[in-house]
């Protein structure tokens, strides 16, 4: 192999490396026997969602993950590997590919890392099943209205009785 060679190797290690410490959730998936019409759907599908979407080579993948401390991840690259990073959004990339292997029996989970930690396609799964981040600020907001809209009630009530009274 020559020292060119090498040299580009080391520089995409370097450069899927950073992906996966910049990433908020990486799924690896088993994309083999997608068509292509399929293939390119969960490409827009996930590039909608600002999530990048690479199919990488084990070995490169396995040298940057040992590079970021998920030497665990390296059961997963085995048979033909893409990834999905995302930057932003935890449960975007995730939650694409969970809905969309519904209705495409070829698309198959093999695992990932969730904010840096190794997980399991259960995991994986799991974090699927989360709302996104718009779904999870809604709920928050409207657990910290409940206290706010339940005084306003209480208040207009007093109010009410005692103009009643009156």
């Amino acid at each position: 192999m020559s020292q060119a060679s090498i040299a580009k190797k080391a520089e995409l290690v370097d450069v899927v490396a950073e992906k996966m410490k910049a990433a908020a959730s990486i799924v690896v998936v088993d994309a083999r026997g997608l068509t292509v019409e399929q293939d390119t759907v969960l490409r827009r599908n996930l590039r909608n969602e600002g999530v990048e979407y690479k199919v990488i080579k084990n070995g490169i993948l396995r040298r940057a993950a040992e590079k970021v401390g998920l030497e665990g991840m390296n059961d997963v690259f085995v048979g033909p590997t893409a990834v999905a990073f995302s930057n932003e959004d935890v449960v975007a990339p995730a939650k694409i590919i969970f809905d969309y292997a519904k209705t495409a029996d070829a698309l198959e989970i093999k695992g990932g890392a969730i904010e840096g930690a190794v997980a399991s396609v259960e995991d994986v799964k799991a974090l699927a099943t989360l709302p996104n981040r718009e779904g999870l600020l809604s709920m928050l907001l409207s657990v910290l209205q409940a206290p706010v809209r339940n005084v306003a009630l209480a208040v207009k009530a007093v109010a009410d009785s005692k103009e009643d009274a009156a």
